[in-house]
């Protein structure tokens, strides 16, 4: 049996990791302020895949680790037509809102922060986002991912319908 060392190497070199937001919290103790640190990161492959982490430590270094393997975990699919959304959605969560419209080429990413992060890993070159609401970066990126979940993708709409691909698009 043969055995690759390289195996895991390559599976994430492949992935491109953007970090969203770092926090710094301190807490009051005898000695002084002990410090601790939060991480908010999104993973993706340039491809369709893309996923986000969140992870806490006393070092940022471990912290911003920690949330990287998360969003390895969490990896979802974002169904890509010709570099953009393939229909309009609008992904909320708590009292963020984000709404993503797709956009003729050459337009590029017209998105705020935490939304273009995800869009660029993610592999999407042109697309509107407005976001409405609370500004919370993390409420932020998981309105971001409800609206991904909605998004359909063709190839599951032409199964179900019986037709083909050039059919349904035109």
């Amino acid at each position: 049996m043969e055995y690759n060392r390289d195996r895991g190497t390559d599976k994430e070199k492949e992935f491109v990791e953007k970090l969203v937001k770092l926090n710094r919290t301190a807490k009051v103790v005898k000695g002084g302020r002990r410090f601790s640190f939060s991480a908010l990161t999104v993973v993706g492959d340039r491809k369709g895949n893309v996923g986000w982490g969140f992870g806490k430590a006393n070092d940022v270094s471990e912290a911003v680790r920690k949330s990287i393997d998360k969003a390895k975990r969490n990896l979802m699919q974002l169904p890509l037509k010709n570099g953009t959304i393939p229909h309009r959605i609008q992904g909320s969560y708590k009292s963020s809102v984000v709404l993503l419209k797709p956009a003729c080429s050459g337009t590029g990413i017209i998105a705020g922060g935490p939304v273009r992060a995800i869009m660029e890993a993610g592999g999407i070159t042109d697309v509107l986002s407005k976001s409405i609401g609370a500004s919370s970066q993390y409420n932020v990126v998981k309105a971001t991912f409800d609206g991904i979940k909605q998004l359909m993708d063709i190839r599951k709409i032409s199964r179900n319908r019986g037709k083909p691909i050039a059919e349904i698009w035109g």
